[in-house]
């Protein structure tokens, strides 16, 4: 699974981000221009120590990553999305892509989207969720419909029988 963060603004969000793709063991594709250095200490105290977890790609603009990636099954995360995120069947190498906190994907790429455009359902006077949760609950289907693949999904407590 891989997750694209076009020009996000927020350390703190991509740090979380980071942390939700280590989880996962999902990659993590940064759009330049960032509003923030990779470097910026906010930025790495989100992501504690999982950042050797983590791989990490970037691209220059996201023309370069629409070119770099090219035949990949991109899936575009919107509030002006018509799907939602939870009627596609997701491939486990899929592009999850999501614009930045306060723009969201550029008008461009959703009239001439090249993969789907869903959304994250929210009540009508909710616009969307934080960028890092709206993350958070689209790899979490995609992983949910992989049945977890590669996941720990059962941890017993010390002592305990392991059984619920």
């Amino acid at each position: 699974m891989n997750v694209v963060l076009v020009t996000p603004e927020i350390p703190q969000n991509t740090g979380n981000i980071a942390r939700t793709c280590a989880a996962l063991s999902a990659d993590l594709h940064l759009v330049h221009p960032l509003g923030f250095s990779v470097d910026e200490r906010s930025l790495r105290r989100a992501g504690l120590d999982y950042w050797d977890l983590l791989t990490i790609h970037h691209y220059g603009s996201l023309d370069e990553f629409l070119d770099r990636r090219k035949d990949a099954r991109l899936v575009l995360y919107s509030s002006k999305g018509a799907l939602p995120y939870t009627e596609l069947a997701y491939p486990q190498d899929c592009y999850l892509v999501f614009g930045n906190e306060t723009r969201g994907l550029p008008d461009r790429l959703l009239a001439n989207a090249p993969g789907d455009v869903v959304r994250i359902p929210t009540v009508t006077d909710a616009r969307c969720l934080n960028l890092s949760n709206a993350v958070a609950v689209a790899a979490y289907e995609v992983a949910r419909q992989h049945r977890f693949a590669g996941l720990q999904t059962r941890r017993s407590l010390p002592g305990a029988s392991g059984r619920d």
